[in-house]
């Protein structure tokens, strides 16, 4: 993932003057671009988090993570905060990335979105059957959701390890992940909701009208949306639904279009350019300093909204946000009985089939099944082989699945079940599908069997 082109940009214009732009911002922008860095991050903090909760030291995990923080009126845990409040941002996000590609992306053109559309629905169905054979009836039942989920950025991280995949594999990779995130966003919010308070719904359908009025009257100041988006975010939390859900709601509110196209900016810049030339030569310094301030209002408006928003968020979320997640998340503490209560627990079981079996089976059988009924067709150059390939990838459930797992479970035990599942799945899915690729990148790239002259 190369550095934004516009953050790029900024930073070559302030090399020449900037000694810490030179020597460390152009530096760590560099390296936390690199292809997987982040996913390294986030598997770095799920790592000290259970070192953490498994050494001498495991009643401080807890209680660091159990401390209460006051901000305002709303006092919770700092493991709420980060569950509720941060990971709205990672949502946010997502909700940005789901809008573009319906938008601009694969899933606007219903022919190409067809076929990871459908492997969505059956990585999400098929895992799901799975877990509940096991936990039909049983309290466990409620962890349904859990293997339903594919963690976008550890599976691209893992595809992009394995060189000479077909960029089509790619595309199908994070078009079904960003399908299986719209499944997992509506499981959340329709089956992981307990009691709704209809006073915080209306407050929250208020602030969510005035934000659009905002969009609809043109204020272009960002602070009004952050205050507003703030309040809407407490209205849920109060609600009763899951505050995250503020944050893909947020982010479809986001524009995806620039308010300025490339073709007008290079038609009124042209202009500017001219009087801006002409006023300093005749010496109207006053005049020349306005068209500045025009060209700035003209550069603003050539990105989108939602662009913009990424830009600025992305590396906050994806070496901050989501690495707290993990460490507030991912610290098991094992015990011997814990252990042996693993081997026979049928949350963990169910998890582990329903990510490492349930997963590459859903989505290489449904796209068969669209395939085969003409809704959809294979990309051209991907294989059945790498399309069961990237279905073990997609097996990594990760942030979403512990994140589910939290919403799922009240019972510690079973908490702890459910996370080192994740945990266990991950790992497989995560070790299989590379591999699985990596065989399968051998067998793109290996020379043809030359025929020998006796044939």
């Amino acid at each position: 993932m190369a550095i934004p082109s516009r953050t790029y940009g900024a930073m070559q214009m302030r090399l020449r003057e900037s000694l810490i732009t030179r020597t460390l911002v152009m530096p760590i922008q560099e390296f936390i671009h690199i292809q997987g860095i982040s996913s390294v991050v986030l598997l770095g903090a799920a790592i000290i988090a259970l070192v953490w909760a498994n050494s001498p030291w495991h009643d401080s995990y807890h209680h660091v993570w159990e401390m209460e923080l006051q901000l305002g009126r709303l006092q919770l845990p700092i493991h709420a905060w980060i569950n509720d409040a941060l990971m709205a941002l990672f949502f946010f996000l997502v909700g940005m990335e789901i809008k573009h590609e319906i938008v601009h992306g694969e899933l606007s053109d219903i022919r190409k979105a067809s076929l990871p559309i459908f492997g969505a629905l059956g990585g999400m169905i098929i895992p799901a059957l799975a877990y509940l054979a096991l936990n039909y009836r049983t309290p466990g039942q409620h962890g349904w959701g859990v293997p339903m989920a594919t963690d976008i950025a550890f599976s691209l991280g893992v595809l992009g390890m394995v060189k000479g995949m077909p960029t089509e594999l790619k595309i199908f990779l994070l078009t079904l992940a960003i399908a299986d995130d719209i499944g997992s966003i509506i499981v959340i919010a329709i089956f992981y909701t307990d009691t709704l308070r209809v006073k915080a719904l209306i407050f929250s359908a208020f602030f969510l009208l005035l934000l659009f009025v905002l969009r609809r009257i043109g204020v272009l100041r960002t602070m009004p949306y952050v205050v507003v988006g703030i309040l809407f975010w407490v209205a849920i939390l109060r609600s009763g639904i899951h505050a995250t859900i503020a944050g893909v709601i947020l982010g479809f509110m986001v524009p995806t279009d620039p308010r300025l196209s490339l073709d007008e900016f290079q038609e009124i810049g042209t202009d500017m350019i001219r009087r801006f030339r002409a006023t300093k030569a005749e010496g109207d310094l006053a005049t020349a300093n306005r068209l500045l301030g025009s060209f700035e209002s003209l550069l603003y408006a050539t990105e989108a909204a939602s662009e913009r928003a990424t830009r600025k968020l992305n590396d906050w979320v994806s070496f901050v946000v989501l690495p707290l997640f993990a460490m507030s998340n991912a610290g098991v503490t094992f015990s011997a009985g814990a252990i042996s209560g693993l081997l026979s627990s049928r949350i963990a079981w169910g998890i582990v089939l329903g990510l490492v079996i349930g997963k590459p089976l859903g989505i290489v059988g449904f796209s068969i099944l669209a395939v085969k009924t003409r809704i959809a067709r294979l990309p051209n150059g991907v294989s059945w082989l790498q399309m069961l390939a990237v279905g073990i990838l997609a097996g990594i459930g990760f942030t979403v699945s512990i994140f589910i797992s939290s919403l799922a479970f009240d019972d510690p035990a079973h908490l702890m079940e459910a996370k080192t599942a994740v945990l266990v799945a991950t790992l497989i899915a995560g070790v299989a599908g590379y591999f699985a690729l990596k065989h399968e990148a051998r067998q793109e790239d290996a020379p043809p069997t030359e025929v020998s002259a006796s044939q």
